[in-house]
């Protein structure tokens, strides 16, 4: 019996030999594992080997493995294979909702509810993937992305004109993309504080917001100059130019004085991106009717572009 061996003893209450490990008067147990865990433990390893075999599992250096940077394994198992033959078999699933809705106008999808639930469904999907990240999964927009709810439109709500805007995007690289622009009146120094100041007065009581009645002829002046050839006179905006209507109470960069100020002294510069080169046709198709169709689209009787 080795040296080690003779410092053991047995517990005299439940039989089992020590470590001839204590702490503070307590001894350690050398209690063996249970059978069953032992079995469950080797049947991992054994299944652990089988699985590098057959699956991709160990990374290698970049010429030993192929490709790849990992050893494919005998099933050369690939997720993004699957991913790729998934993506097919959704597309030919689509094909027939995508044929029926070509040439579809908004009262034919509205009045075919097998057409309505695929509009319904796959504009969704493009909405979530591609849109909802800056209008929000309920399209509610926030301080900088408008509410595609409503109907309060920049650039106008028709089918056409809500396709046009996703096919060219605002403020895009593409070359016929939807543009304008609000000059930064302060950061530019164009206006000084306190006319930007009495511009942003006079604009509340555009939309019906009570303010200081000097301070209001006051912008109005400078409003006239400055303003009027995109916003109009009136203030109900230009979607020509995307100009927005200043009287509806609904503003896209918020609407208290102090928000109001902050955008004339900064001039915003929001971008959309053109999804012309990202998404096929009968995709666009599909989320312009789905967006037209959130509440807020005009003239149902729109059809789309061609039509």
């Amino acid at each position: 019996m080795s040296e080690h061996d003779e410092t053991r003893e047995t517990d005299a209450h439940s039989g089992t030999e020590t470590t001839g490990h204590e702490w503070d008067g307590i001894k350690e147990l050398d209690t063996p594992l249970p059978r069953w865990w032992l079995y469950i433990f080797y049947a991992s390893i054994v299944w652990s080997v089988i699985y590098m075999v057959f699956m991709p599992a160990w990374p290698a250096l970049p010429g030993l493995a192929g490709e790849t940077d990992h050893t494919r394994g005998l099933r050369n198992h690939s997720e993004r294979a699957n991913v790729a033959e998934a993506l097919d078999e959704l597309a030919e699933m689509r094909a027939s909702g995508f044929a029926a809705l070509e040439g579809a106008s908004i009262d034919e999808i509205e009045s075919n509810p097998e057409l309505l639930g695929f509009v319904r469904a796959a504009g969704e999907a493009v909405f979530g993937d591609r849109c909802a990240t800056c209008h929000g999964v309920g399209a509610q927009g926030f301080v900088g992305y408008p509410n595609l709810n409503d109907d309060i439109w920049i650039w106008g709500g028709s089918y056409d004109e809500i396709r046009h805007t996703l096919q060219v995007g605002i403020r895009s690289e593409h070359p016929d993309t939807r543009f304008s622009q609000m000059p930064a009146f302060g950061r530019d120094e164009l206006l000084s504080r306190s006319e930007i100041a009495d511009v942003s007065d006079y604009v509340l009581s555009l939309s019906g917001v009570s303010a200081d009645a000097g301070a209001v002829g006051r912008g109005q002046a400078i409003y006239d100059v400055q303003c009027a050839s995109c916003h109009m006179d009136d203030g109900r905006g230009d979607r020509a130019q995307g100009a927005p209507n200043l009287t509806d109470q609904n503003w896209l960069y918020g609407g208290s004085r102090e928000q109001i100020i902050a955008t004339i002294h900064r001039g915003p510069y929001g971008v959309m991106p053109a999804w012309e080169d990202r998404l096929d046709d009968a995709t666009i198709d599909a989320l312009a009717a789905y967006v037209f169709l959130l509440g807020g689209g005009e003239d149902a009787t729109a059809r789309p572009t061609g039509q």
